[in-house]
């Protein structure tokens, strides 16, 4: 009579024999968790009598997963039986659905009819469908040469771990650490050319699986901080502008984010807070210095850049320029004058020709200002050559002179015509 449960396991360990003519090979050869798995055997010979089988690592009642009755197809688990195993009339053990747990040696141990026994050693392993790995970072901005990158594949498998960035693999390089297992990255003293996307994935020999892209942006600058002429043209430290044109000044520089903008004319503060700065009908009064300062929020760095506007030598020329340029009886009318000389010492209005008798009024260098013969009461002088005529008639027409002496003796007239038209 057979024994029964457990007693023959050690009644055939006294006739313990192991030969080489028994193999077990698992089929499929890699199997995928879920898939179906079989632990043939080969090379069994005589009649046998039973079957057990262990899943581990030496013959010990605690490894064992089932005993099987040849003669009657009795099948008995063991401790290490998960429900899943079954053991063949052939001796082959059959495992459905299995799970990654499964991996491990296997050992079976025959016994024949001389109640002697022989054991056979195989080994399998269930690779797991890879599940889609997570990669967590410490921060996705940091500042440029602060900062530290920390980040890390999170997954549940055990899989072997490779890294890509902006969709190709990573490059190793010396300012890169990382983990013994691969799983943990770390860059000291990020830069810029270090922003991207980061994408970590998990492999096995039949699974592999990539995580979604998580996105570093890199904080740095302002560098370089340039004032350009309409957008494109770098300018030097000084622009030249015709008299009444318009110009714009951009600042630019490299910065991460878009930095923050300040213009100032002459050391004062402008209320502009844009890229640009637009100069309208150019004129002496917007000669000087023009400078943009920037301010990177995230770097808390700034920079500035300056550049000189000045009149072009041909904007000099002065010109006599009604306002409003055909006004009504009764309105007031300035002849308003641009580009007049920055040396002037003295100048004087005339109604009509230059002669005394049709002098309006006159500017002295100490600033006073003369009524001449032809002063109405109602004509007011400007530091800038300016002649205001309040509530004109129709008697205000004709021709004005205006004469204008440097402080180096420079004499200048000029002319101009005012039309004054009847109120309706």
């Amino acid at each position: 009579m057979v024994p029964t449960g457990y007693n023959w396991l050690l009644l055939g360990a006294a006739f313990l024999s192991a030969r080489a003519e028994i193999s077990i090979t698992p089929e499929p050869a890699q199997p995928v968790e879920g898939d179906n798995l079989t632990l043939v055997v080969h090379g069994l010979s005589g009649e046998l009598l039973a079957y057990n089988w262990y899943a581990g690592p030496m013959l010990n009642v605690a490894y064992l997963v089932a005993s099987y009755i040849v003669s009657t197809g009795d099948e008995t688990p063991g401790p290490v039986h998960t429900g899943r195993e079954a053991v063949r009339p052939d001796g082959s053990l059959n495992i459905q659905g299995a799970l990654p747990g499964h991996s491990g040696t296997y050992i079976l141990q025959t016994l024949n009819r001389q109640f002697q026994t022989e054991v056979a050693y195989g080994h399998v392993q269930v690779y797991e469908i890879l599940a889609q790995p997570v990669v967590m970072a410490n921060s996705t901005a940091l500042v440029e040469h602060r900062d530290t990158l920390r980040l890390l594949c999170s997954s549940p498998s055990p899989a072997q771990v490779r890294w890509f960035f902006n969709g190709g693999p990573l490059p190793v390089s010396v300012r890169l650490g990382m983990s013994p297992d691969g799983r943990e990255l770390t860059r000291r003293g990020i830069r810029r050319e270090e922003a991207g996307a980061y994408q970590c994935e998990v492999w096995n020999s039949v699974s592999v699986s990539r995580s979604e892209p998580i996105n570093l942006t890199v904080y740095y600058g302002p560098e370089r901080v340039a004032i350009l002429q309409d957008s494109t043209t770098l300018t030097g430290c000084t622009i030249k502008v015709d008299f009444n044109t318009s110009l714009t000044l951009w600042c630019v520089s490299r910065s991460c984010p878009e930095p923050e903008y300040l213009w100032a004319f002459n050391g004062q503060a402008l209320k502009n807070g844009q890229d640009h700065l637009n100069i309208t009908s150019m004129t002496a009064s917007q000669e000087g210095t023009y400078t943009c300062i920037v301010k990177n929020p995230k770097t808390l760095l700034s920079g500035s850049a300056s550049v000189v506007v000045k009149l072009s030598a041909v904007a000099v020329a002065t010109m006599i320029v009604p306002v409003p340029t055909k006004p009504t009886e009764g309105q007031d009318v300035t002849l308003t004058v641009q580009g007049y000389p920055k040396d002037l010492l003295v100048y004087a209005w005339y109604r009509g020709p230059v002669s005394e008798p049709n002098r309006v009024l006159s500017q002295l260098p100490s600033g006073n200002w003369i009524a001449g013969p032809a002063h109405t009461g109602r004509e007011v002088g400007f530091a800038n050559c300016s002649l205001l005529v309040q509530k004109l008639n129709l008697t205000d027409a004709g021709r004005y002179t205006l004469k204008t002496i440097t402080l180096q003796g420079k004499t200048e007239t000029l002319e101009v015509e005012l039309q004054v038209a009847r109120e309706c």
